[in-house]
């Protein structure tokens, strides 16, 4: 399957015209249309209600002693 994607912007409601796609007369074709959202209302989006979008940010790191060590030997039925 091929994906061309185009940005328009409606200049009438309810109407889309779309010109300049890569295809040829009798090519079946499948249309999906989304909503972009623009920078500002992907702003209003956000939550505003003072609760922090990143809560692990400038947080301690974990500390792992020795990260190579082998973890739960002995749920292994094989070394039994």
């Amino acid at each position: 399957m091929n994906a061309h994607k185009i940005e328009v912007v409606l200049t009438e409601d309810g109407t889309l015209m779309l010109q300049g796609l890569p295809f040829h007369a009798g090519d079946a074709v499948e249309v999906i249309i989304l909503e972009t959202k623009t920078p500002q209302q992907q702003a209003q989006q956000l939550p505003q209600s003072g609760t922090n979008p990143y809560p692990l940010h400038n947080t301690q790191p974990y500390r792992y002693d020795d990260p190579t060590e082998p973890v739960a030997l002995e749920d292994w039925e094989v070394l039994q």
